[in-house]
């Protein structure tokens, strides 16, 4: 039996793998090497435990925290547990990690030589979530997103053993674009949690204030508000492209995959009319599968 699975027996740690159902994206998918799956799944049992500290989102019982040595008293605390969290990640490369995810994560960490700051990265990105709530230029949000998802394509390709420079590059377009259009979809629940995503510039350049942002439903300067950013966040997709095109195999499925399910994502947004604040818009299979052909076809062509 792998640590993966040992960690899976674990009801907090399963309750955080099963959202890798609700992704915009499918993140180990069938098709891939054994291998892969279960490394991919690794690191995202990390990504995800540090997303639901952040968010608060932690499965109750207070399981995470006692694994992770919490006092009951200080478990509502996100930065304590933030903090409890990267001392049990240190033991990842050093020793032996408390919480049943980081100790599924260790075997990926050695097999692939894993560094400590990708994962180091995404802790940074919630400690930020607890202390800045608003963004005040596009480049001060891009700064965020180098933090909180262009570490975890980073890893992709460190896992698959394709890490060059270039594909770096592609990759952190791809992903920054992916963290934008999640920002896009949660407008109304970031804000409930008083997060604002949507720079601080872009909602006066088109004449939106808080308000607009909490009622019901969006109207039209919001609306071309959305249009504006889902428009970046497509040409960064866009120009991410040649990454997929860069590998083969069943990398390429999954990177198409990955880029697919920005593209479909967006689709809804823009199907919704760029009414987010009615709710989350969400990707159909067809659109997912369609834009996943096309993706395929445009890094055949240039492959």
């Amino acid at each position: 039996m792998t640590e993966t699975r040992q960690a899976r027996t674990d009801a907090s740690s399963r309750a955080t793998l099963g959202k890798a159902a609700d992704e915009n994206f499918p993140v180990a998918p069938f098709f891939l090497p054994r291998a892969w799956r279960d490394d991919l799944m690794a690191v995202y049992g990390f990504a995800r435990l540090v997303d639901d500290i952040g968010d608060g989102d932690l499965a109750p019982g207070g399981a995470d925290a006692r694994h992770l040595g919490v006092d009951p008293a200080a478990a509502e605390d996100r930065l304590v547990l933030l903090d409890a969290l990267e001392t049990d990640l240190h033991r990842v490369f050093d020793s032996t990690p408390h919480h049943p995810l980081l100790r599924a994560l260790q075997p990926t960490v050695r097999r692939r030589g894993l560094t400590p700051g990708p994962f180091l990265g995404l802790i940074a990105a919630n400690r930020q979530d607890q202390l800045v709530r608003r963004y005040e230029t596009y480049d001060d949000l891009l700064a965020y997103c180098e933090l909180s998802a262009n570490t975890v394509g980073r890893l992709v390709l460190a896992i698959t053993g394709t890490d060059t420079p270039e594909r770096i590059r592609r990759s952190d377009e791809i992903c920054t674009a992916l963290q934008i259009v999640e920002h896009l979809q949660d407008v109304a629940e970031d804000l409930a949690r008083d997060r604002i995503y949507l720079p601080a510039e872009d909602l006066k350049r088109f004449h939106v204030t808080e308000r607009d942002l909490a009622e019901p439903t969006a109207g039209a300067s919001v609306r071309a508000l959305i249009a504006f950013e889902a428009e970046r966040a497509r040409a960064l997709l866009h120009a991410g492209l040649p990454l997929v095109g860069s590998v083969h195999g069943r990398l390429r499925l999954l990177l198409a995959g990955f880029t697919a399910g920005g593209l479909a994502a967006l689709d809804a947004v823009a199907d919704a009319g760029y009414d987010v604040l009615a709710g989350p818009p969400k990707s159909t299979k067809p659109s997912l599968m369609r834009q996943a052909g096309a993706v395929l076809l445009r890094a055949r062509r240039e492959g």
